[in-house]
């Protein structure tokens, strides 16, 4: 169960943020409004939310789950792969300097976002992308080893990052898309696949019991319905727009 998020306000330098996507330029308003809307479904959620100001200086910063790992023991502070998202860490090792008293950090050229790291129970997944290198990949185990839980590698492939195409929803259940559906890695779970035509709704995450989901994907919600999980749906067009998803805009512990 978590009890706490951490979330940032988008800022109106959002619009110069990153994308492969050509699927147009961020309304910032528009942001404003889903972002309120994605806080008080984590509340709603039972969870105590903490939310940072927007910072200009980075226009992807809203996508807080890239710039740390948090477990029960220890946050790893990542190094983000993309060149204009270094900075954020600096803010968000500060912030949760207040909540952990156990924090390692990776160092250069190391490079890993926290959207290539999938937790199930005490074991961590961790995609190799074009944002997170082996030797990223490699500290990051370490770390996780130090404190005693495991971590493993595979390949992303197509994605941006592991958790745009498999999520963890508890109770031995992924949500799945493409290339990840039948991954020898996870054999041994049970699989709710994502049809490919609404593979952005594999990004979804559980949060105490319930699972958010993107809105306007209804195959994808009825399927995480049909499993027996509570569905809260909700817009997340602006972010959509910066390759970003739900699980991208918080850090839950």
């Amino acid at each position: 169960m978590f009890t706490r998020a951490i979330v940032r306000k988008p800022g109106q330098s959002m619009t110069d943020g990153l994308r492969d996507t050509d699927i147009g330029i961020p309304d910032h308003q528009l942001a404003l409004v889903q972002h309120a809307a994605y806080v008080e479904a984590l509340k709603a959620c039972g969870l105590d939310v903490l939310v940072l100001e927007a910072d200009e200086s980075y226009p992807d910063s809203t996508f807080v789950e890239d710039t740390a790992l948090l477990t029960k023991a220890c946050a790893i502070i990542t190094n983000p792969g993309a060149l204009s998202r270094k900075g954020e860490i600096h803010s968000i090792k500060q912030v949760l300097s207040d909540y952990y008293d156990n924090i390692e950090e990776v160092i250069e050229p190391s490079t890993v976002e926290g959207g290539d790291i999938m937790m199930v129970g005490s074991h961590f997944y961790i995609g190799l992308s074009e944002r997170t290198n082996e030797e990223g990949a490699r500290q990051v185990i370490a770390y996780l080893e130090k404190y005693g839980f495991s971590g493993s590698t595979m390949s992303v492939g197509d994605m941006l990052h592991l958790k745009s195409g498999v999520v963890y929803l508890e109770d031995n259940t992924i949500a799945a898309t493409g290339e990840f559906v039948h991954q020898k890695e996870f054999e041994g779970f049970r699989v709710l696949e994502i049809a490919e035509d609404e593979s952005y709704a594999a990004n979804c995450i559980w949060v105490n019991g319930n699972v958010l989901v993107a809105k306007g994907y209804p195959k994808a919600a009825g399927t995480i319905a049909d499993a027996g999980y509570p569905v809260i749906e909700l817009d997340v067009s602006e972010f959509r727009k910066l390759d970003g998803g739900l699980s991208c805009l918080s850090l839950r512990f």
